[in-house]
């Protein structure tokens, strides 16, 4: 077994190295060749390789756990709602929810499309969830977001998203009001028959009794973290819901909150088998299911696609082992004649490519794990300096990129570059261990 040595204080101390992993390393110790820039590059693929792996996994995973964390601290786990038509008997609902262990709280809502102006002559179209203030008042999520004013939904007051005030222009304090879009319909036909009305101020009148719009005053901001939340959405108290769409006592459905939200799915079946047959059932899953789906394809296309920034590197990895081989002939040669076996020539080989996928693995994961750590520090540098937006919060709703990294996530991209170098270099390992000692001896 070759011996290699260093220095230690006045002695030497002797290392015992097996065979092939001695001329392996022997191979590979640069020496100002174009073989070892060739290693350089190898190792700089599989290191880059890695590295945008890790990058892209990781934001995509936490793309998707920081969607779930912010869905669940918004909305209701699950929703309980007529078919088309507002719910007049939900106060039937939470006694029948009662009996189910393991459901923390349930309370009405009212939601839909509303246009909004202010005094200043802004007009926007939003979300209104009319909401019970004791109920949802008892909901850390929504209570923790509010970044200015108070939750406080008493009377005629609102609580708006922070981008949605911004582009309003109002502050807490300030009036809005707000029309609802079922009255947009019955108006556009008053409208077209006051035109050849004989009598115009009993036109008039009609209109205004048509359009009956809420003066509201902003108590509270609230910032979600999620852009479609905090661009589009208005609390407002339940009262406020049902006198602008006229409901009377109805609802447009039942929110329900469960104390473990992944196990909505099953809390949903035995609500359609059991209690409410007659109502739809949705879970927060299943009114996000389009984009954690979305999610879930492009983070495995996106590896597979990744992946191959690694094979590419393997390929620079043969290309090296075989100019390698070329090269080395003779002494190839020489260690078979002294009797190396050709699994031992193999192992040189296939150590060689085990130890380029070591240090890409490395050298990838620090790398990797750099980019993550500072990512949105270079996402504002490059928004502030250069004036690219590599992450709009309009499109992504989040203003900072989102970032998770699973142990089992790095295990496989690990693994799996490592495999590939091995397997890229068994082809040129083979064709070596191949050789005939007298051809190899002969060769020039």
């Amino acid at each position: 077994m070759p011996l290699d040595f260093y220095p230690a204080g006045n002695h030497f101390c002797f290392v015992q190295l097996p065979f092939s992993l001695f001329l392996a390393l022997r191979f590979l110790k640069p020496k100002r060749t174009f073989v070892s820039v060739i290693t350089v590059v190898s190792v700089l693929g599989v290191t880059l390789g890695i590295a945008v792996l890790i990058l892209v996994i990781s934001v995509m995973t936490g793309f998707d756990l920081e969607l779930r964390r912010k869905v669940l601290g918004f909305d209701p786990h699950i929703v309980l709602a007529s078919q088309g038509v507002p719910l007049a008997e939900w106060r039937e609902i939470p006694p029948k929810l009662a009996g189910y262990k393991g459901v923390l709280n349930s309370a009405p809502f009212v939601q839909g499309p509303v246009l909004i102006s202010t005094d200043e002559g802004a007009v926007r179209s939003a979300q209104i969830r009319g909401i019970d203030p004791v109920a949802e008042s008892a909901r850390q999520g929504i209570k923790e977001s509010v970044v200015a004013g108070d939750f406080k939904l008493e009377g005629d007051t609102a609580v708006l998203g922070i981008d949605l005030a911004r582009s309003l222009g109002v502050n807490v304090g300030s009036k809005i009001t707000l029309y609802p879009a079922k009255d947009f319909g019955p108006v556009l036909t008053a409208l077209n028959e006051a035109e050849s009305a004989t009598d115009p101020k009993a036109a008039i009148q009609k209109l205004r009794e048509l359009v009956l719009p809420s003066t509201l005053t902003v108590s509270g901001i609230f910032a979600s973290g999620r852009y479609q939340y905090d661009s589009e959405v208005l609390l407002v108290p339940l009262h406020i819901g049902q006198e602008l769409y006229g409901l009377g006592d109805a609802v447009h459905g039942m929110s329900v909150w469960l104390g473990e939200p992944y196990k909505a799915p099953a809390y949903a079946a035995k609500f359609r088998a059991r209690s409410f047959p007659d109502l739809q059932v949705l879970t927060w899953i299943d009114l996000n299911r389009e984009i954690f789906d979305a999610i879930r394809l492009e983070r495995n296309t996106m590896f597979f696609l990744l992946l191959f920034i690694v094979i590419v590197a393997a390929f620079s990895i043969m290309n090296t082992l075989i100019t390698v081989t070329v090269m080395k002939t003779r002494e190839i040669g020489v260690m078979k004649a002294l009797g190396a076996t050709r699994t031992q020539i193999v192992w040189v080989f296939l150590t060689q490519g085990m130890v380029v996928g070591l240090f890409g693995n490395l050298t990838g994961v620090g790398l990797g794990l750099t980019i993550v750590h500072w990512r949105n520090e270079f996402k504002d540098w490059l928004a502030s300096r250069l004036g690219i937006e590599i992450f709009p919060p309009g499109i992504y709703q989040f203003r900072d990129i989102p970032a998770e990294l699973v142990p089992s996530d790095l295990a496989v991209i690990c693994v799996s570059a490592f495999v590939i170098c091995s397997l890229a270099a068994l082809l040129p390992a083979i064709v070596a261990a191949r050789l005939e000692p007298v051809k190899a001896l002969r060769h020039d």
